[in-house]
């Protein structure tokens, strides 16, 4: 599959995702007819029914009675879930990354960096000067 030859993208998820959702939806709608028959009496109810399914709306209209249904409308539940869980993480990946590419990945990238840098180095002659070392972690005021 072309889609999967190439490097990995965001974009290239999204489209996997998606297609793998859409399999998932026809596949159970047209299982949902075939094994199901008294409450898909046709593939146009099952292609309604998966669908509202998978997006997790689940109207009521169209439920399954029997077992063979209620499997297949699980799963198709369980990749509806799925998918808005991937999707929503793919978009809070890519805004986490774009503030990381607008931030500068590295702190030497950042414009403050040398006066932090400065800053801490003036901290350590003082400390030196005064002949304090900084506090361990744990320790307050009173325990020196």
């Amino acid at each position: 599959m072309r889609l999967l030859s190439s490097p990995l993208t965001a974009r290239r998820a999204a489209a996997v995702i998606s297609l793998f959702t859409l399999s998932l939806t026809l596949i159970a709608a047209t299982a949902a007819f075939v094994l199901d028959r008294d409450d898909f009496p046709n593939l146009g109810i099952s292609i309604w029914w998966a669908l509202q399914t998978v997006t997790t709306v689940g109207y009521g209209d169209f439920v399954p009675a029997n077992t063979e249904g209620r499997v297949i409308g699980a799963l198709v539940m369980l990749g509806g879930i799925s998918f808005i869980a991937v999707v929503t993480a793919s978009i809070a990946a890519a805004l986490v990354e774009a503030a990381r590419r607008r931030a500068g990945s590295e702190p030497e990238q950042h414009p403050l960096a040398p006066q932090l840098q400065e800053i801490a180095v003036r901290l350590e002659r003082l400390e030196a000067a005064v002949g304090t070392a900084p506090p361990q972690p744990g320790q307050g005021k009173d325990e020196r």
